[in-house]
């Protein structure tokens, strides 16, 4: 039975299974087994051509690159979460789930509305990698760009990081894409069943010689795309289409080279849902209208990403490096309703961000002798944005009376660009047989709308105490510039006198800066000599200079970067794992307290008290879950896999009314929660070749009614809702 969770043993030539469990690791595993046979040097493609046996020969190449690729970067003292798709094929939903959802069965990992997931008290300050490629950030707020189809395996690499990871540093997502060569053959699917989800998909591998593809892409319609306002099973004008597509071309030039070619994209549509039964309450009128149900609220909004990689590998001897060039395109649309976003909010914005970036990303390692291994890279981006908004406003007078029904327009269009660039050693040394010192140091500098720079040093130490019990403390001083794709210019002083004036138009509006931050870490992990349960604990504390968070202050579904002066976060995660024969089970409790003081930029989104209560007090960040935990068991009975996990959490914050009517932002939150689901699948035998697959899958198993969001809170815009139950069902051929 395999565990759902691939962690790597200190000093082990391959991944054990252990549930959540993350153990810190010396060098990293391949992202598949290990080759049993090794091709030298002085082989040659016209050797591998003619060799009867090509195709093995070949296999062994790739695997021996897959494991010299993962070489390239180091986790040492850093905690690891590693799961495969055959671990995520058994799960309720199997890979139809998106990405964000197999996320959150990890420690201290925390949902939030549009899809977004949280780490360890951070928000979004996550880095999605492909083969240990960046993937520039995109401005998509609710669009899955990466399915689970396209991966062989994915790892969440999280705590004090090494000197290769930087930029975003709350967790790293590195995702190993399947090959026509690993992963021959392909399959069809169709999934279905509640909120009027259809969600067909394939995927398709193979290859000749030295040359291999592997390509996914599957469309996605149901009446549940984003979070719904409130806790109807049908939520009214939800619907989304959503289609996503991959493929990944490698050619292996010779036993020490290959070049691949990524391409990927996801194009989806979303309704924006609508709280039935209400009207304005501004007392506004629009062309003579001042009665809008909001029933009839018809907003929308379109997501787009595309993306490519193109990448070349070298491992020879002692050097191991690969390089990379990247572009990725990626795009926001939001369409209001005119006449019921000014009734209902005073302003209607039809919305357009695009950003377009290029990079250019080379890490390597060259290991000196037995004990030294050293590691080295850079890192540059450019990047384009596009901020164009036409929004629809009424004149008031400065009693805030309108003076007219007939909106204004504003128009506020603009471009800006970003240059960024990072460079990186470090030295994994090893001065003791059970005891592994990586100590290194980073260079990152930007500049756009505002600019900076750091030197970071960093350094992990992990050391084997017992046979079965290992010991990882780290600190890593962390650089981490705004996100640039959601920033836009603004001149507010283009409202003065309408219905749109932000609360904060008369203080000060300052530009986003980077974050800067001390991060520390420990944690212990132990394996209980005789028997398959493992149990761990790590802890965290980090400390920051003009901590970032982000919320979305209007209708359009844009989130809005600010900065907090001071940060303070700090957490606690115990995680266990038990796998025997063919069950498993395991279970993660966190604990986290995530808290931000004096807004210093992005001003105009706040009001004076909310302004002046920050300025003098700590306040809980509003993505904060003071408790949070995971856990789930699976099965193998007579081939059918039987699975079951849950998510439990404390809640996000929302604000806290005192009797006296004052407001303490992020004072209070949400109801806590639990939610359950089961999931069931059995392969049957077919004649000739080939396998069917089907799976029956229960979402939300106790129709638990909980608030994600309750409206209330910094940034927070409207309420959204967790799915009520779902009954899923599908069936797979392979072939």
């Amino acid at each position: 039975m395999r565990s759902r969770w691939l962690v790597t043993m200190l000093g082990a030539a391959a991944v054990v299974p252990m549930g959540f469990l993350a153990l810190p690791a010396l060098a990293d595993p391949a992202a598949d087994a290990p080759a049993t046979a090794a091709l030298t040097d002085a082989d040659s493609p016209s050797d591998m051509a003619s060799d009867p046996n090509e195709l093995s020969t070949v296999v062994v190449t790739a695997r021996r690159l897959n494991v010299e690729r993962s070489e390239i970067e180091t986790r040492t003292g850093a905690s690891t979460y590693r799961i495969d798709t055959t671990a995520i094929a058994t799960e309720p939903g199997g890979e139809n789930v998106p990405l964000n959802q197999v996320l959150l069965q990890a420690p201290d990992v925390v949902q939030d509305s549009f899809g977004q997931i949280h780490v360890r008290g951070d928000h979004n300050d996550l880095q999605y990698r492909l083969n240990g490629i960046i993937i520039p950030e995109g401005i998509n707020v609710f669009g899955q760009t990466l399915d689970p189809r396209l991966f062989s395996s994915v790892s969440l690499i999280t705590g004090a990081l090494p000197a290769e990871y930087g930029l975003r540093t709350a967790g790293v997502i590195d995702m190993t894409t399947n090959s026509g060569l690993l992963q021959p053959g392909g399959y069809v699917s169709l999934y279905g069943g509640s909120h009027g989800t259809v969600q067909p998909s394939f995927a398709y591998g193979g290859g000749s010689g030295g040359f291999n593809y592997y390509v996914t892409y599957d469309e996605l319609v149901n009446d549940l795309g984003i979070e719904a306002p409130d806790d109807s099973i049908t939520p009214l004008h939800d619907h989304s289409t959503q289609g996503h597509g991959f493929a990944y071309l490698e050619d292996i030039l010779d036993p020490s080279d290959r070049i691949s070619l990524i391409f990927g994209t996801a194009d989806d549509e979303y309704q924006i849902p609508n709280v039935p039964g209400e009207q304005p309450t501004l007392g506004y009128t629009v062309n003579g209208m001042s009665a809008y149900p909001s029933n009839d609220l018809d907003e929308s909004q379109h997501e787009l990403t595309e993306y490519g990689i193109l990448s070349w590998q070298h491992a020879a001897g002692a050097l191991n490096w690969q390089s990379s060039v990247s572009a990725r395109y990626t795009s926001l649309h939001f369409a209001p309703d005119w006449t019921g976003d000014l009734l209902y909010d005073g302003i209607a914005q039809d919305a357009f961000k695009a950003d377009t970036a290029l990079a250019w990303q080379t890490d390597s390692s060259y290991r000196l002798d037995p004990e030294h291994t050293l590691r080295f890279g850079w890192y540059l981006q450019h990047d384009a944005s596009t901020s164009d908004t036409n929004s629809q406003v009424l004149p008031i007078d400065p009693a805030g009376q309108e003076t007219t029904d007939v909106p204004l327009t504003v128009i506020q269009n603009g471009t800006q660009s970003q240059e960024t660039e990072s460079a990186y050693a470090q030295d994994e040394w090893r001065p003791l047989t059970a005891l592994t010192v990586n100590y290194g140091v980073r260079f990152d500098r930007y500049s756009a709308y505002s600019s900076g720079s750091q030197l970071s040093p960093r350094l992990n130490v992990v050391w084997q105490a017992l046979r079965d019990t290992t010991v990882h403390a780290g600190y890593s001083r962390y650089f981490t510039p705004p996100p640039f794709e959601l920033i836009a210019s603004r001149t507010f002083t283009q409202f003065a006198g309408t219905s749109a004036v932000p609360p904060g138009t008369e203080t000060e509006d300052t530009a986003p800066v980077a974050e800067r931050a001390d991060y520390y870490d420990f944690g212990v992990a132990r394996k209980l000599r005789g028997s398959n349960l493992t149990l761990g604990v790590d802890s965290y504390y980090e400390t920051a200079q003009n901590l970032i968070d982000e919320g979305q202050f209007g209708a359009p579904i844009v989130l809005t970067p600010f900065n907090y002066r001071y940060g303070r976060i700090e957490g606690l995660e115990l995680t266990g794992d038990y796998s025997v024969r063919r069950f498993s089970a395991y279970a993660n409790l966190a604990f986290q307290s995530a808290k931000g003081k004096d807004v210093e930029s992005s001003q105009f989104n706040f009001t004076e008290s909310q302004l002046t209560y920050i300025a003098g007090n700590y306040i809980h960040l509003d993505h904060e879950e003071r408790v949070s935990a995971s856990g789930g068991v699976s099965y193998l009975w007579r081939g059918t896999h039987l699975s079951a996990d849950a998510i439990f959490g404390t809640g996000l914050r929302d604000d806290l009314i005192l009797p006296d009517g004052f407001d303490i932002p992020n004072g209070d939150h949400t109801p806590s929660y639990v939610q359950a689901n089961l999931g069931a699948s059995h392969t049957f035998a077919t004649r000739g070749s080939g396998q069917l697959t089907a799976r029956l899958d229960l979402i939300n198993l106790f129709d638990k009614i909980y608030e994600i969001r309750s409206g209330t809170g910094i940034g927070v815009f409207a309420p959204q809702y967790g799915p009520r139950r779902g009954v899923f069902g599908g069936v797979e051929w392979a072939f």
